[in-house]
């Protein structure tokens, strides 16, 4: 009992319960190179503690079991077979004692039960929203907002007779023949045609707005907004079931839908007059993410949304700063975000990576006086709850704060020689960044553009690999330390930030543009370097790992404290528990794959199709 009773996650239960559970389990002592347990060819119906001795742990079915390079290694104390019980799922692992192990089997339907009563703690926060309306986020969809069916017109019909055609619609699809809708609403006329003083007989097209988003009819309507507030668009098109234009919606359309606090904020944002007033609002962005978690809307959806807020207060602060120095022009700039925000993944921990580029006739002196007010930028956005990095990652760096020329120089140094001047982490900023603000003839190229030549510097492809397999994914930070003060994991350090940078590499061996992680899984997705199944795994494996920090941050900024990665594994749920073991393993099992991989292939070789399929 006492083993069990030290052991997680049944240190987490009582007495009585560990007494039971303990009745019920058998002690079995295993000769070495014994398979204790193979969790990939069925589903285990027991739960092993080590009592003595050391186990060979292995999580990737598709690896060697090379008895001389495990994933990990378990000593007393233990737990494993856990995470395929709970998920019901022949998930793994295979485990091989090292020597003599004596192990406590615990029967499977016990552990079910025992676990089952320890239920994951809610998280309460203050309210000052309107109760939930009856349909949660998570089941409204896009096609549920329609109000009018489409009017869909030829661009080359004259602007008076799409307005006249208009009647109650706020806009109208312009059909350009080569298979792109355009939009052309009320404002769209009077800015376009009226106010440029055209003729009601110019052709629509003259007044169509492009590049206009689209949505399926039955994605939520959570991703109809963030599409919105994202591209700051009056309206995102809605494709239908049948591939068609099934219509549009506009802002209004979520008035009374369970996404529309974030609607409002974000309104507010743009609409603050000063930057206390715009710092007050910011920091009412914890409430409303839990707000939205509990009306049923996914964590990834509500991160999503928590990225587009974020953008709304960098952009709303920039304009508010810069009107306090009239002697700066706005438009000599354009602000890049990096970082998590950058791939649209902030949480409530995120720091606000930014940089700027700045036009190319601008002088060092000027660009220093754009720097100082940066300063108050990051200082303001630090008091709102939106801190910078402790880096100096931020426009105010000098670092960060260059030409495109410079920029475009600096990348081909880099490039030319990854072991200087932090190469190896601008590229990795870079490769994130994605444009704010500021004229579109001054941000930088493509990424894909800016780094097409990467694949043949072949050493710098190595280097960069090497890099993002520096910081590695460890099983052994959860495992309990007998005589510590504390049991802490830090989920970005040792689980999420390994995947992050990964999936950043894999997706430039296959020449993909994409910015979230989970993107770039799928753009990867495949390949030699990622299998079409491990990468499966590993977006489940992302979503999952930023739902549990998610709901951590919010119970800890309920409680009154900031936002962290730590977690206190004393306070995670059993199931949590094991889930977040089970993530660590998949990613440590894929960052070795890619490692012994580099080994044996040449760089060029790395992107081709995985031979398997798997």
């Amino acid at each position: 009992m006492a083993a069990l009773a030290a052991s997680p996650p049944f240190d987490a239960l009582g007495a009585a319960a560990i007494e039971k559970l303990a009745a019920a389990s058998r002690i079995v002592e295993y000769p070495p190179g014994t398979v204790i347990l193979d969790a990939f060819r069925a589903t285990p119906d027991e739960v092993a503690v080590v009592l003595a001795g050391a186990v060979q742990l292995w999580v990737d079915a598709e690896r060697a079991h090379d008895p001389e390079d495990p994933d990990s290694l378990l000593g007393p104390g233990e737990v494993f077979g856990l995470d395929a019980t709970l998920t019901g799922k022949a998930i793994g692992p295979l485990a091989v004692a090292a020597g003599t192990v004596r192990a406590l089997q615990l029967p499977a339907g016990s552990v079910d039960a025992a676990l089952a009563g320890l239920e994951r703690p809610t998280v309460e926060l203050p309210r000052h929203h309107p109760a939930e309306p009856d349909v949660p986020a998570a089941g409204l969809r896009a096609e549920d907002l329609l109000v009018t069916r489409p009017l869909v017109v030829s661009a080359t019909v004259s602007v008076a007779e799409v307005a006249a055609a208009m009647g109650q619609r706020d806009y109208a699809a312009v059909d350009r023949g080569d298979g792109v809708l355009g939009i052309v609403t009320d404002r769209s006329l009077r800015e376009r045609v009226l106010a440029a003083g055209l003729s009601p007989d110019t052709p629509v097209l003259r007044a169509a707005s492009g590049d206009i988003g689209w949505v399926n009819a039955d994605a939520s309507a959570a991703e109809a907004l963030i599409l919105l507030l994202d591209s700051g668009a009056d309206h995102v098109l809605v494709r239908g079931r049948d591939g068609g234009l099934a219509g549009a919606i506009n802002p209004r359309d979520f008035i009374g839908s369970s996404v529309t606090a974030g609607l409002t904020l974000h309104e507010r944002f743009l609409r603050a007059g000063s930057v206390g007033e715009l710092q007050a609002l910011a920091r009412r962005m914890p409430e409303l993410l839990g707000h939205l978690l509990d009306g049923g809307l996914s964590s990834a959806r509500v991160l999503s949304l928590y990225s587009a807020l974020v953008d709304a207060v960098v952009r709303r602060m920039l304009t508010l700063v810069l009107a306090a120095h009239p002697e700066l022009n706005p438009d000599a700039f354009s602000w890049l975000s990096l970082g998590s925000n950058g791939r649209r993944e902030s949480t409530l921990s995120s720091d606000v990576d930014c940089a700027v580029v700045f036009h190319d006739d601008l002088p060092q002196s000027e660009i220093d006086r754009y720097r100082n007010a940066f300063v108050e930028v990051v200082r303001h956005l630090a008091e709102a709850g939106l801190t910078g990095d402790g880096h100096g990652a931020t426009a105010a760096h000098q670092l960060f704060a260059r030409s495109r020329t410079s920029w475009e120089a600096g990348a081909r140094a880099w490039l030319d020689d990854p072991t200087t001047d932090n190469a190896a982490m601008m590229t990795s900023l870079l490769l994130d960044a994605r444009p704010l603000s500021g004229e579109r003839g001054e941000t930088l190229p493509g990424v894909a553009e800016l780094f097409a030549e990467l694949r043949r510097h072949t050493g710098t492809m190595r280097l960069l690999l090497e890099e993002s397999l520096a910081k590695r994914a460890k099983v052994s930070r959860l495992r309990r330390r007998f005589g510590g003060p504390t049991r802490s994991f830090d989920l970005k350090r040792h689980a999420l930030l390994p995947m992050v940078n990964l999936a950043r590499w894999a997706a430039l061996i296959v020449g993909s543009d994409a910015l979230p992680t989970t993107e770039r899984l799928r753009a990867a997705s495949g390949t030699s370097v990622l299998p079409q199944r491990r990468a499966e795994i590993l977006i489940e494996v992302f979503e999952v790992l930023q739902a549990i920090r998610l709901r951590h941050q919010l119970a800890q900024v309920a409680a009154g404290d900031p936002a962290s990665d730590l977690l206190d594994l004393d306070a995670v749920s059993p199931i949590d528990h094991s889930i977040i073991t089970r993530a660590v393993r998949e990613i440590s099992a894929v960052q070795t794959r890619m490692a012994n991989l580099s080994r044996y292939e040449d760089p060029e070789d790395w992107g081709r199709p995985d031979p398997e399929g798997r």
